[in-house]
């Protein structure tokens, strides 16, 4: 295993040392950094400077077709305490599985985005550059503008975040705009994941 994909080191509130479980047709730029209990599926692209850490806030997962692009932070809060148990509210919950982090199909995390557990991002998601998402869920089909803000809110589907709001409250939240015919983001995700799953694609034939 490369030197930036290890497991996580054993403390007092982990005992257990995990190995990513990464995809073999998934790539992992050798300039990012992939620890611990993470698990990414099929071709997923994750590119230089991102850091994907697995070592506090178990687990993370990204799905199928995500891409995960330059100087984008995954991590969470601690979700095991000193004896063992887990920290249920540091944690989210998708078909019966627990994660710090959950990262549907298709959803792209633009540069130097922040993504910090507990958070759920449902499928096709356009998560812009700069966005920061903590405490909170955001629904498929979703847009994120760039420098948008979610903490503590459920965003519901098929809504858009305008560039630079802040969302702190469920109210907030539910009064985001829906995404219209000829929003301009519209397409955004499906141009964007087409180009990482192809530059996935490339990579790892040239290796």
């Amino acid at each position: 295993m490369p030197e930036n994909v290890e497991a996580n080191p054993v403390t007092s509130w982990n005992p257990e040392s995990k190995h990513p479980e990464i995809s073999e047709t998934a790539y992992i730029h050798p300039q990012a950094t992939v620890i611990g209990a993470v698990s990414i599926g099929e071709k997923v692209m994750v590119a230089p400077y991102a850091s994907v850490r697995g070592d506090e806030g178990l687990d993370i997962r990204i799905d199928d077709h995500s891409n995960v692009q330059d100087a984008v932070i995954l991590h969470g809060r601690q979700t095991i305490d000193q004896n063992g148990n887990p920290i249920k509210e540091n944690q989210v919950e998708v078909d019966g599985e627990n994660y710090s982090i959950y990262i549907g199909k298709r959803v792209s995390l633009a540069h130097q985005a922040q993504v910090h557990g507990p958070a759920i991002v449902f499928d096709n998601v356009f998560v812009g550059m700069q966005t920061f998402v903590y405490k909170a869920t955001i629904g498929k089909n979703s847009v994120l503008e760039p420098k948008a803000c979610v903490i503590g809110a459920n965003v519901p589907e098929n809504r858009y975040v305008p560039s630079g709001v802040v969302i702190t409250s469920q109210e907030d939240a539910d009064a985001l705009p829906e995404i219209y015919e000829g929003y301009p983001f519209r397409h955004t995700n499906d141009e964007v994941v087409e180009v990482n799953v192809e530059l996935a694609d490339g990579y790892n034939q040239r290796k």
